[in-house]
């Protein structure tokens, strides 16, 4: 009986796991259909208008190792709860900001929602990985609670382009509004579901642990240095830092390109959210394929192949012709066409480049996971391509991105080798 009442537990932990998983890319890529009521509402630029972006991965610099030490010695559910309830709060001055009529108090309101962005991250990963039991079944949950992410990340841009709809100077926030409220009352709903939950709690420091810990002093420091000595970890650090501005940067530009009023290749906000989805549509199908031969192909093999791929989709973006084609009845440019097809291409990478860094850090992969999630703050570069798109045109501004992925090349093929500490 006590086994079957632990199945059923882990079952519903295992649910609320993945809703929130969802909820983290719902919520995040709220920014860049934002950014484009905010180009036309306030007049900004193509950089000012990346500012919720990059307020969203700030939060992460500050959060990532704090949280993981609230982690740590508050336990899973804690966290969660904390988590859930500052989303909530993040999002509802956000939906503030539309009845103000604010630049400002979005950009606020997506600082306070990355905080409860990183800490669900926290939560989540390993909390999947200890429900399943570790090992590949363990891996097997954290793929699948990935793709569900991927599937808020392709319905968020989806619904709020919807709800924006033609892109004029009268375009206003308060037109994200009924999204953003679906996003608190999911918040909501998921603080119930949590706070029922029985949790395991596995790797909450013990009585001993925090004897030890009062008594060490500076030992986070300590474990900070000790991490960083390792050179196949720091450049992987460096590497998510560039990866997350591909990630999020190239739909966030492609969405800024279809959207330039009284531009040939305008098409609206509505199709563009729906262009912007099936980049993230994509990366959801690239980690389901990922998941599937992870055990035959190396983090190495597939994160060189995919980088590769994506320097070469993106030259095609670029250098394309100015020319509309119809998919499924949506007629949008071909360039972008291109640029969704990036999507499969950072699907893998964050794990990917994540397990080659990890390797060989021992007792210090928590204290790397936690320099992982604070180097999320890579997002801050955003605004950057936002201010290579005004001077040299949005598709150019994508040399940037080109550069990062060269890195991340780079990084695979050479720098990932662990080798002796510095």
């Amino acid at each position: 009986m006590d086994a079957q009442n632990s199945s059923k537990g882990n079952a519903a932990a295992i649910i609320t796991m993945f809703a929130l998983f969802f909820m983290i890319a719902f919520v995040t890529n709220f920014a860049s259909p934002m950014g484009v009521i905010a180009k036309n509402q306030f007049n900004a630029s193509n950089a000012l208008s990346q500012l919720g972006n990059a307020a969203n991965f700030i939060a992460y610099l500050f959060m990532g190792i704090p949280g993981g030490l609230i982690l740590k010695r508050k336990g899973y559910k804690f966290t969660a709860l904390a988590a859930v309830a500052v989303g909530f709060l993040g999002v509802g001055v956000q939906l503030v900001s539309g009845y103000v009529s604010s630049f400002a108090v979005y950009v606020l309101g997506a600082f306070i929602a990355g905080f409860s962005m990183c800490m669900l991250n926290l939560v989540v990963n390993p909390m999947l990985n200890t429900l399943g039991g570790g090992g590949n079944k363990g891996n097997q949950l954290v793929q699948f609670g990935c793709s569900l992410n991927s599937v808020g990340a392709t319905l968020s841009p989806a619904v709020l382009g919807w709800l924006i709809g033609e892109i004029t100077k009268d375009t206003a926030f308060i037109k994200a509004a009924p999204a953003l409220m679906i996003a608190m009352g999911i918040f909501a709903l998921a603080f119930v579901i949590v706070a029922l939950s029985r949790i395991p709690e596995p790797h909450m420091e013990t009585a001993e642990e925090k004897a030890a810990r009062l008594a060490g002093g500076a030992s986070v420091l300590k474990d900070i240095a000790e991490t960083l000595k390792f050179r196949h970890f720091t450049f992987g650090a460096l590497a998510i830092f560039f990866y997350i501005v591909i990630e999020v940067g190239v739909p966030s530009m492609g969405m800024l390109y279809m959207t330039e009023v009284g531009k040939p290749w305008y098409v609206g906000g509505a199709v563009a959210g729906v262009v912007c989805g099936a980049y993230w549509f994509l990366m959801m199908c690239g980690r389901l394929l990922g998941g599937v031969i992870g055990g035959k192909v190396s983090s190495r093999v597939q994160v060189s192949f995919l980088a590769t791929l994506g320097i070469a989709l993106l030259l095609a973006a670029m250098f394309s012709p100015v020319k509309m084609i119809t998919v499924f009845g949506k007629e949008f440019p071909l360039s972008m066409a291109f640029m969704v097809a990036v999507g499969l291409c950072t699907s893998v990478m964050w794990g990917g480049i994540f397990n080659m860094a990890a390797e060989g850090l021992g007792k210090y992969v928590p204290m790397g996971s936690g320099i992982f999630m604070s180097m999320v703050f890579g997002g801050i570069l955003i605004p950057v391509q936002g201010f290579l798109a005004d001077k040299i045109g949005i598709l150019n501004s994508y040399w940037l991105s080109i550069g990062l992925l060269a890195y991340v090349l780079f990084y695979a093929l050479v720098l990932s080798r662990p080798a002796k500490r510095a």
